[in-house]
């Protein structure tokens, strides 16, 4: 849990950004988000504070007749049963960890 008592949730935001320059603009701020997986995907483990801050800022670089986002709620990231196929490199869910300031 957050220090306010919001349950962080796991989400998998994947998005299709029609111009290079959006396009790594988003990465960019995914970065501030969660941990990148793959071209055009994160994992986020996000309060909902967080998860509407991000949309927030999605809103503002994203041009809706161009581009798509979508976003994906796994459940509470410390109940959430990740089953995942993957080939290649090995996947780990985003674990919760101390922030040092």
């Amino acid at each position: 849990m957050s220090s306010r008592g919001e349950v962080p949730h796991l989400y998998i935001v994947a998005y299709d950004i029609g111009d290079a320059r959006r396009w790594r603009r988003v990465y960019r701020l995914l970065q501030g988000y969660g941990a990148w997986l793959q071209l055009s995907v994160f994992q986020c483990r996000l309060t909902r504070r967080r998860l509407v801050e991000l949309q927030a800022e999605l809103e503002r670089l994203v041009k809706r007749e161009h581009d798509h986002v979508l976003v994906l709620d796994l459940g509470p990231a410390d109940g959430v049963e990740v089953r995942v196929w993957s080939l290649g490199r090995r996947f780990e869910p985003v674990r919760r960890e101390p922030v040092i300031v």
